[in-house]
């Protein structure tokens, strides 16, 4: 008897849509990523903390700290993102 899971995914091949891949990460990797994400919890936590440190009462000054924060925490975002990619890769 077939799981639900199986069904649907041969429900899927059977529309042309390719089976999602399951990439088996090794426990080394599993380690690496947390690792990755533990850091970025922590950079993220960092900016924050600042970010309301620095704010400022003048709406202007405080509009340009909040994009500033918002590019920042995008940018730790991507990198971790990238980081976790090349370790599945096996970089």
């Amino acid at each position: 008897m077939k799981s639900a899971y199986e069904r649907a995914l041969e429900k899927l091949e059977s529309s042309g849509i390719a089976a999602p891949q399951q990439d088996a990460l090794d426990e080394d990797q599993r380690r690496r990523i947390e690792d990755e994400r533990s850091r970025h919890q922590a950079k993220v936590a960092e900016l924050e903390i600042l970010h309301r440190k620095n704010l400022s009462a003048d709406p202007a000054k405080r509009h340009q700290e909040e994009e500033n924060y918002r590019a920042e925490k995008r940018r730790l975002s991507d990198r971790l993102e990238s980081k976790i990619e090349r370790i599945r890769r096996g970089d």
